[in-house]
């Protein structure tokens, strides 16, 4: 399986059906499909997580977004719909980051270039329905002029990190660009409650929650094994696996090809005609022997999207069953996959329209948000509360 292949290589611990069972107890809730179906699938002490909020207490969530094309595609949305539902349930702060420094250091693009995608990214972050009372998005380029707590964390970390750790996590070599070997505390120190003083005021203790996918953990590793020496917290994480190209499963989609990826503004017809054009099949090449052999629902594209995207169990179950016994032929999965993408995306471009550049300032301004360190302890019995 590749996410035990991930797990034994990134050294993470696996997401048991045992913790998303304390999950929902501890959230009332039950779990998203996500978790359900193994897509969130690793974690770094979210048991810690919980047990926090079985005593009472708060955490914030954080994740990001390196903007790199005028669009997201649905591979960026995937950690983007897990931090709502994670927002939702645990009603806590968030912030996102957005990285345009690191795009203009990586990138042949302007600084403006970089900064105006992270500004239109924003807004279709925003589309997907995050509390405003309790989200804070940031451009690095923007708030490492305005936040000078931030910056000082940046420093602390740079102090004890060496050159020859930053080489072995990141690959880095005589040919990087200074500011390559700079960027990884920038991306480290939001995990940090002191990097937001308009939010947590003077505390550092307050614990993170970190939704991302599998391939980001490398820096969250490093910002775990800091963490200790600079007298904060260590971050806590939950890991995605990664999101396919429609060319099939050992590909990742690439906002760089437009036919290796579904946009969240493609049209109608031009999602219809990239799942029927180009998502990799697991049919066989008959009829008669798909009757008979039913199809490969391992390999199969619209079947590794619908676990993402099909949020109803038993459409989702029933479809994969059904194609595995050779009962629905490859275009009828197509069809299905098609009417929730076209949904999914149409919807979201409908949310988008109606966001504002005053609706973009007001997310980025640097504010208090709701943020109540007891906000939790209503839920929990007051024995347990004192007991803590």
């Amino acid at each position: 399986m590749p996410g035990l292949l991930y797990i034994e290589k990134f050294g993470s611990s696996a997401l048991t059906p045992d913790l998303v069972r304390r999950l929902e107890a501890a959230t009332g809730k039950p779990a998203h499909h996500f978790l359900k179906r193994g897509i969130f699938f690793s974690h770094r002490e979210l048991d810690r997580i919980l047990t926090l909020v079985e005593q009472g207490k708060s955490f914030y969530l954080y994740t990001g977004r390196g903007p790199s094309s005028d669009a997201m595609h649905l591979g960026h949305l995937v950690p983007f719909l897990m931090t709502k539902w994670l927002q939702d349930v645990f009603d806590v702060p968030l912030v996102i980051q957005l990285t345009d420094d690191e795009k203009f250091l990586w990138k042949d693009l302007t600084l403006d270039q970089c900064h105006q995608m992270a500004y239109d990214n924003a807004k279709d972050i925003i589309a997907i329905g995050f509390d405003v009372n309790k989200t804070f998005i940031f451009s690095d380029l923007d708030y490492m002029a305005q936040c000078s707590e931030f910056y000082r964390n940046v420093l602390r970390v740079h102090k004890h990190v060496t050159y020859n750790q930053m080489r072995a996590i990141f690959g880095f070599d005589g040919s990087s660009n200074t500011g390559r070997i700079m960027f990884p505390p920038v991306q480290a120190v939001p995990a940090f409650s002191s990097s937001f003083p308009s939010i947590f005021g003077t505390r550092e203790d307050v614990p993170c929650l970190i939704p991302c996918a599998i391939d980001q953990d490398p820096y969250f590793r490093m910002t775990r094994d800091v963490a200790p020496r600079l007298g904060l917290q260590k971050p806590s994480l939950l890991h995605s696996i990664f999101f396919p190209a429609l060319q099939g499963a050992m590909s990742k989609m690439s906002a760089s090809d437009p036919n290796s990826s579904i946009f969240l503004t493609d049209t109608q017809a031009q999602i219809k005609k990239k799942i029927n054009k180009y998502a990799f099949s697991g049919g066989r090449d008959t009829v008669e022997e798909h009757r008979s052999l039913g199809a490969d629902v391992e390999v199969d594209v619209s079947c590794m999207y619908l676990r993402f995207f099909e949020d109803d169990d038993q459409k989702y179950e029933e479809t994969i069953d059904k194609y595995s016994r050779g009962e629905l032929l490859t275009g009828e999965v197509k069809a299905h996959l098609i009417d929730v993408l076209q949904k999914l995306v149409l919807d979201h471009q409908e949310r988008r329209k109606l966001v504002t550049d005053a609706d973009r300032e007001l997310f980025m301004t640097p504010r208090p948000l709701n943020f109540r360190p007891d906000a939790l302890k209503s839920k929990q019995d007051k024995s347990t509360v004192n007991a803590s």
